[in-house]
């Protein structure tokens, strides 16, 4: 737990969502180690200069060090995920499927249920949260509004703990948003690109509209 009684987040993945999320949550005052892929050194310099104040860590230390950590992957690559360096954490999964990224995937295409529920088999001792990933990185950074402002865009998260999903609402709501719970984790499927939620950048009355 950071100093400010804030929970500290790991972002593992320092593409353009992961840079994103790690700019809103500095700005909410929250503690912020940013993971890339291999040595923490390959990422230092550009953390510096793009999110300052952020620390620059490997996967394994942002998972070690964070209360929450935020998968801003390449849905692909969550089987190189830090299993044992998660386990007990909660685990908010902003990935999503793209073939020109991952490959053709037939698991990922087409999941028995939703990708998160994969993510979470192949995490058992963490706590997975779908969240962050319906709305595009750039609406995300331009959109971000203080709570009760008129118009603000929602958020929309799946978990299978009410007590996780009322964490991810207070985080989603310090960094901008308005928190909509819309069910477990097997309801994450509704915010996956195809469906009518993936891509939404609207207020909370019309993104339950989509769901």
């Amino acid at each position: 737990m950071a100093k400010n009684n804030k929970p500290a987040l790991g972002i593992i993945g320092a593409g353009k969502l992961g840079v994103t999320l790690t700019r809103l949550a500095l700005k909410a005052g929250y503690t912020v180690y940013i993971a890339g892929s291999g040595v923490a050194s390959k990422i230092e310099l550009s953390t510096k200069v793009i999110t300052p104040g952020a620390v620059a860590v490997t996967a394994k230390e942002a998972a070690r060090r964070a209360d929450i950590v935020i998968l801003a992957l390449p849905l692909g690559k969550y089987r190189t995920l830090p299993v044992d360096a998660l386990h007990g954490k909660l685990v908010i999964d902003a990935m999503n499927y793209w073939w020109e990224i991952d490959g053709e995937d037939e698991a990922l295409k087409n999941p028995a249920s939703s990708t998160s529920e994969l993510v979470q088999a192949f995490l058992p001792g963490s706590r997975v949260v779908k969240a962050l990933s319906h709305m595009g990185y750039h609406h995300l950074h331009d959109e971000a509004r203080p709570k009760d402002t008129p118009g603000r865009k929602a958020i929309a998260i799946a978990g299978n703990r009410v007590a996780d999903t009322v964490t991810v609402a207070e985080l989603v709501n310090d960094l901008g948003f308005d928190p909509v719970i819309i069910g477990n984790l097997a309801s994450g499927k509704k915010l996956e690109p195809g469906n009518p939620a993936f891509g939404a950048n609207v207020d909370a009355a019309t993104l339950k509209t989509y769901l």
